[in-house]
């Protein structure tokens, strides 16, 4: 009996002690997370959101992403821009360009662009060469200063005022490209051929003007010509209305033109795909767990007529997909040249600091299963034309072959209504 109590009274003694070492850690733990400065508290936070929502999670197991956290945390970082450099290093071996910290100036920024109709800076968009992480000219903004400058599409940024775009990386590179209006900045540029040069440009409030459009006269027919060059929330709107005001001029195709467009909001290039196509699939998203989401358009349209779309390698992301969903479904022909190739999907995340984070959340695939990412899109027929420099003007070439190629269409439409008999099996922009 006594030699069972004492075994008890042993057991109790070891299991008293085991409780107090296991709150005493828990304690200490609590006190740890409680005792994290407000700089380290913005480095978890961004953690702990991509570690929530990054499209590719077998990465983690294979960078150990959650070593990853402790190391950078154990590390000193006592201001904001201390943390956010640290973020940058624990998302690098994501190795995902697109998946990156928004310091406050370039957070609200991006907003502005997503959101607004105006933007101080050079008028670039940028991404990332995907072979050698060369920041890379996506596209110009029409009326910008880099437009003005001749930079182009496929041209490379190899310096900003004398730093590498290889140390500054992606995100940095397009901070120090924006500014207060009337500021300069010094950029190295490098074309595809090799060339160098360097260009002092400078800032101003670039009018993003998304939608543009006009009519088209020529002896025969009325072609409406419709501008996209960005998807912010706006866009779907304007585009109805640019579609409902080239209808009321009775015109009797489209160019859509989208050289040059990089993408912005893919929830706009959806809506705008919906406004042109009837109960058609637009896109297959893949998300996180490999969940396909197919997303299909609604039964009204906001045009059916003949159409003919302009891309080029300037053409990327939200753009791609709306180009996709009009090629595949024979919707509309693709006049121009390959375009960029940017198939993963961002979200914008809230931090701290007014600061944010854009994770890539999903990847996408066109209605009949491509996929864009580091491929393109190819156009049903590619246009060896030098590129306009103020695009849908009379000098444009590339519209003028579109216009010539609806005028065909439209022609032979017409012989064939009078003469059935008469086959039309070329490729043609389908009036479905």
């Amino acid at each position: 009996m006594n030699s069972s109590f004492n075994k008890f009274l042993t057991f109790k003694t070891m299991f008293t002690a085991l409780m107090i070492i296991v709150f005493s850690t828990n304690f200490l733990l609590i006190e740890r997370v409680e005792a994290l400065s407000d700089s380290k508290q913005l480095v978890l936070d961004a953690w702990t959101l991509v570690n929530e929502g990054f499209y590719d999670p077998e990465k983690f197991d294979e960078i150990n992403w959650k070593r990853i956290r402790q190391k950078t945390l154990q590390k000193q970082i006592e201001t904001s821009e201390e943390a956010y450099f640290a973020i940058e290093d624990m998302l690098r071996p994501l190795e995902d360009p697109y998946t990156r910290v928004l310091r406050p100036k370039d957070y609200e920024l991006l907003k502005s662009s997503n959101f607004g109709s105006e933007i101080n800076g050079v008028g670039l968009q940028l991404g990332e060469e995907n072979d050698s992480n060369k920041v890379k000219v996506v596209s110009t903004l029409g009326g910008s200063p880099a437009e003005e400058a001749g930079i182009v599409s496929g041209d490379f940024i190899e310096k900003v005022d004398g730093i590498s775009s290889e140390e500054l990386g992606l995100a940095n590179t397009a901070s120090k490209l924006r500014g207060e209006s009337g500021t300069k900045v010094l950029v190295e540029i490098s074309s595809e051929s090799g060339e160098i040069r360097e260009i002092d440009l400078e800032r101003r409030s670039v009018d993003l003007r998304p939608v543009r459009t006009k009519r088209l006269r020529d002896d025969s027919h009325t072609i409406g010509y419709l501008r996209i060059t960005q998807f912010s929330e706006s866009v779907p709107k304007k585009v109805e209305e640019a579609l409902q005001e080239l209808k009321e001029k009775e015109v009797e195709g489209l160019i859509l033109d989208l050289r040059n467009n990089s993408g912005g909001l893919v929830s706009s290039g959806i809506a705008v795909a919906d406004s042109l196509l009837s109960e058609k699939p637009i896109v297959e998203t893949k998300n996180r767990n490999g969940i396909k989401d197919a997303i299909t358009s609604q039964k009204e349209t906001s045009y059916d007529g003949p159409m003919v779309t302009l891309v080029n390698k300037g053409t990327a992301s939200a753009s791609e997909i709306l180009a996709g969903s009009l090629q595949d479904n024979g919707r509309s022909t693709l006049l121009g040249e390959q375009t960029y190739g940017k198939g993963l999907i961002q979200s914008l995340k809230s931090l701290g600091e007014n600061s944010g984070v854009a994770i890539t959340v999903a990847s996408y695939l066109t209605p009949k299963g491509n996929n864009i990412q580091g491929q393109g899109i190819t156009p049903d027929k590619l246009l060896d034309l030098p590129d306009a420099s103020d695009y849908g003007s009379a000098e444009d070439k590339w519209v003028r072959n579109a216009e010539l190629f609806l005028d065909s269409f439209l022609e032979k439409e017409e012989v064939s209504i009078q003469t059935p008999e008469i086959s039309n099996e070329e490729i043609k922009p389908s009036s479905s």
